[in-house]
């Protein structure tokens, strides 16, 4: 077992599937394509309150950013050769895109605190051709 930060960008393919432990911990874990022409996917383990917040907001085809930890687990299979599997256990998981600025709008109706933009027109904004040196 192996660990190293990670911050990956991807689609979820497989929609959050939620369980308790013991102690009655939520644990939230959910398939990420990061790599749509390769099909890359990483299994992403969300624990406590982000494991309660991640299986209620997030479903099959959200684009999500994820930072955390990547976790490398080998496992014998029956025939005895090892296989190597990838998981990042996240401690932050937040929506990406345009489908997140409209469940945001959505949300924000009679609550003047929350602020949602789209990311193409904030890029516009910043952008100022006169001082471009090229």
């Amino acid at each position: 077992m192996s660990f190293a930060k990670a911050f990956v960008t991807g689609t979820i393919v497989k929609a959050p599937e939620k369980r308790f432990t013991q102690n009655d911990m939520a644990i939230a874990g959910f398939s990420l394509n990061i790599d749509p022409q390769n099909e890359t996917i990483l299994r992403v383990v969300t624990f406590g309150n982000l494991a309660e917040t991640v299986s209620a907001t997030v479903k099959q085809g959200d684009s999500v950013a994820v930072e955390g930890r990547l976790q490398v687990n080998t496992y014998k299979l029956p025939n005895g050769k090892d296989k190597k599997v990838f998981e990042i256990n996240a401690n932050t998981v937040e929506k990406i895109g345009a489908a997140s600025v409209q469940q945001t709008n959505a949300a924000a109706v009679g609550n003047e605190n929350i602020v949602s933009f789209n990311q193409d027109e904030i890029a516009q904004d910043l952008i100022d051709e006169d001082e471009i040196p090229f």
